[in-house]
């Protein structure tokens, strides 16, 4: 096996497939890539058993095969060639050889029948919509996503597909994050989805900001993204997720209007004084007026107030600093609605545009 390429040609299709493999492996050969060359293409596949990233480029191949490299190995040396030179890359007794100019590498390797391939999605529904809508979607709801909880399925992304949109729904218990587009789908029931969290960090690394399609294929266990000349496999979380619908506040009688920025400069510079292990933050609204206020235990304190639009009953929340800021930092409008009930309830945040994307963060008793 033998091919000739350059540095600036396979580093971007290395950082796309590279980024599934985990640092420690069960099995030394999931340490590895996949590299096989056929006739004028190079195709990378890299898997951790539950996600499977493949990636191919138009290339000079002078002899195909195929063959395992460890991955962190190759990517690092590959990073670290010079510019504009090409570069060759040859099997040679069982090892992986690599030349630029003055430069060579010799890589210890793996057979490549020893590589689990992760067999496709074969699914019986597929959708399409662009690059940047689905990545706004994931961007907006990926940082609810729960983190190791034992409630598995809250470790993933929900993706819940309807017949005129998709929706994209993520929570730990604490905060919620919800974001719908407009797709035909064109399905007779609605299907439900759950994405492993490292399925969801990785797609949303591979969609760029263009309006090129991508397509989705999805069946009652498995998961596959097509992103023009790389696709990515994945098992889904086998369980129910809960019905987020019914931790969704609706008809609140307290509404405020506050600038978005505004709001977000004054709970980072109250949250300095916040409680380091509660990161509480009292929020009090008035008429024409917000309130913030923190303190910790060694008795410092930090107050600031931020002008609104609220003509509701006076009313003093709790919140965790950290999950207003999250949700502040994904809002795309200027202007954000805080909707709530009593001091008591779940606030409900939204943008000025409101309807397709909405934020619930449970209140945090100070």
């Amino acid at each position: 096996m033998q091919i000739f390429t350059t540095k600036e040609s396979l580093m971007p299709l290395l950082n796309r497939v590279g980024g599934v493999v985990e640092r420690r492996q069960t099995l030394p050969v999931l340490g590895n890539l996949l590299i096989s060359a056929t006739a004028q293409t190079i195709e990378v596949v890299g898997t951790d058993l539950e996600v499977e990233v493949r990636s191919r480029i138009a290339a000079d191949v002078e002899s195909p095969g195929e063959i395992t490299v460890p991955a962190r190995k190759l990517i690092d040396i590959w990073r670290a060639l010079p510019e504009g030179g090409e570069v060759s890359f040859r099997v040679e007794k069982e090892r992986a050889v690599i030349r630029s100019g003055r430069s060579r590498f010799a890589l210890s390797t793996l057979p490549a029948r020893d590589f689990p391939l992760m067999e496709g999605a074969g699914g019986d529904l597929r959708i399409e919509l662009g690059q940047r809508q689905l990545k706004s979607m994931l961007d907006r709801t990926a940082f609810a996503m729960a983190h190791q909880d034992v409630r598995y399925y809250l470790n993933g992304l929900l993706l819940e597909v309807h017949d005129d949109r998709v929706v994209a729904v993520a929570t730990d218990g604490h905060r919620l994050a919800k974001v719908e587009e407009e797709v035909a789908a064109q399905v007779a029931t609605v299907r439900q989805a759950i994405l492993p969290r490292k399925t969801v960090i990785e797609l949303s690394r591979l969609l760029g900001g263009a309006d090129v399609p991508i397509q989705i294929d999805l069946s009652d266990k498995g998961f596959r993204a097509i992103v023009e000349e790389t696709v990515l496999t994945s098992k889904l979380v086998d369980g129910r997720y809960p019905d987020y619908g019914r931790v969704i506040p609706l008809g609140s009688d307290r509404v405020a209007h506050v600038s978005r920025e505004g709001l977000r400069q004054a709970l980072l510079r109250t949250s300095i004084l916040s409680n380091e292990k509660y990161k509480g933050v009292r929020l009090e609204f008035g008429a024409g007026n917000l309130r913030v206020q923190a303190h910790n235990p060694e008795q410092d304190e930090a107050e600031e107030e931020v002008e609104i639009d609220y003509r509701g009953e006076p009313a003093a929340l709790g919140f965790n600093v950290g999950y207003l800021l999250d949700v502040l930092g994904v809002l795309g409008t200027d202007e954000v609605h805080i909707a709530f009930s009593d001091s008591n309830s779940s606030a409900l945040v939204s943008g000025s545009e409101g309807g397709r994307e909405v934020f619930v963060v449970m209140p945090l008793r100070l």
